[in-house]
């Protein structure tokens, strides 16, 4: 009973308020210390309030698709809300400096939430190197809507701008680019796109980075948003979208679709989720770490490869300016796809899959895989490499890691043994030298 006499259940939702206290529209949770210094990321990621009626130190999974009550409550149906979602959003909202934060089914149901805002006639600007999901979803609304998409090099703001137009209504950025390894000026092409248009949207993949490394709102951007499959959730047993705004509403606009379409995130995986959340800093160190070791690995046998924490990359400042890491995605290039193959087929550690950002490392050919999906003509006008590897760096030993790509070299005839180490035995068009570097 509440001090009128009322029960706490009904009191609440007559006031509006949910299980938390908190007033609707959902806001971050606070965390902040009394003392009012905020704490840091990698505390923020762990720590969240909640006034569970048990003080249970998880939240709990309110596994109900109804909620019992009349006129004015929060929660009625979990397609349109849900506490355990609530109290994700809440918290996800928080990390990614947002004022609001919507988790959906999916990265590209996160994509597609943000794109359905588009109307017949409106024009989009986006990269030259996209995901092949979220070009296909682009592909389509061009073909069927009526929606003008101009893709240009990213890296050039100059080429930015040259499409850029009064008529430009989103904005679709990735950076780092997949598998490309891109850099894009978050904060220039912003700029730039407000100044064509001040009511264009700045939309932000930040799914290569997360919220640990890079905070795009930060930096001029209107929309971030992101696949919680990836580095969110750290372990590929879940599927989620999130989506961070600061104009309200736009936040409603997004809000609306994600109801009328049903497609918010489901109780359990947002729990999972929120338990995957608690790890990124110790699991994104790691797997950084083991990167950038790998990646100077790479390099030292000849290799093209692609990795903002490599000072070769010709966008290093720009991404150091801009973000708190390089992440733990790279790609290198041999030069011939056979040989590609080999390499990718002969490890055993590196699983061959799609995605990335789990604790397993994972080894893939984005041209066979993920990026199949843009045709063989799209590919090579884009220059993406059809021998290109991407290596997706997960938290295991790093000795372990070096030793099975080693193996890999030598079985697909990439390298071979000498008596002061590894020696490549061919010379490619993608940048490959012949040298004898230090067995590790």
């Amino acid at each position: 009973m509440d001090p009128n006499g009322i029960p706490n259940g009904i009191g609440k939702a007559m006031k509006n308020l949910d299980l938390d206290g908190h007033d609707l529209p959902p806001s971050p949770t606070p965390s902040s210390p009394s003392t009012g210094r905020k704490y840091a990321l990698a505390t923020e990621l762990v720590y969240t309030e909640s006034n569970d009626q048990f003080n249970a130190s998880s939240t709990p999974i309110y596994q109900s698709a109804t909620f019992k009550g009349g006129p004015g409550q929060e929660y009625d149906y979990s397609r349109s809300g849900n506490p355990t979602r609530t109290h994700l959003e809440r918290h996800l909202a928080k990390i990614m400096n947002a004022n609001r934060a919507l988790v959906v089914s999916s990265g590209m149901g996160a994509c597609d939430v943000i794109t359905r805002i588009l109307k017949p006639g409106d024009e989009v600007v986006t990269g030259d190197d996209l995901y092949g999901g979220t070009n296909r979803l682009l592909t389509y609304l061009k073909e069927n809507n009526d929606i003008i998409v101009h893709h240009a090099d990213t890296t050039k703001l100059e080429s930015v701008k040259a499409v850029l137009s009064d008529k430009t209504t989103m904005v679709l950025l990735e950076t780092p680019t997949n598998p490309l390894i891109k850099v894009v000026d978050i904060s220039g092409i912003a700029a730039a796109a407000h100044a064509a248009n001040p009511a264009a949207i700045v939309a932000v993949d930040n799914t290569m980075l997360s919220p640990y490394l890079q905070n795009p709102l930060d930096l001029g951007a209107d929309v971030v948003y992101e696949s919680g499959t990836k580095y969110l959730s750290g372990h590929h047993d879940l599927m989620a979208g999130v989506i961070g705004i600061n104009n309200v509403a736009l936040g409603e606009k997004f809000y609306f679709m994600i109801n009328s379409t049903g497609c918010g995130l489901a109780p359990f995986d947002s729990w999972l989720l929120l338990r995957g959340i608690k790890t990124l800093a110790v699991r994104m160190e790691k797997q950084q770490a083991n990167a950038q070791a790998i990646a100077e690995y790479l390099e030292s046998h000849g290799f093209k490869v692609r990795f903002p924490g490599l000072k070769s990359h010709p966008q290093y400042a720009l991404h150091w300016s801009q973000a708190r890491g390089a992440g733990a995605v790279l790609s290198f290039e041999t030069g011939s796809v056979a040989l590609s193959e080999r390499i990718v087929e002969a490890t055993h550690l590196f699983g061959i899959s799609v995605s990335f950002g789990c604790v397993n490392s994972l080894i893939s050919m984005p041209c066979r895989m993920s990026h199949a999906s843009i045709d063989p003509a799209t590919r090579k006008e884009r220059s993406l490499p059809e021998d290109i590897i991407r290596l997706c760096v997960g938290i295991e030993d790093l000795t372990d890691l070096i030793d099975d790509l080693s193996q890999a070299l030598v079985r697909a005839g990439a390298v071979r043994l000498t008596e002061n180490g590894f020696e490549a035995l061919e010379l490619h068009e993608a940048g490959r030298t012949n040298v004898v570097v230090d067995e590790p």
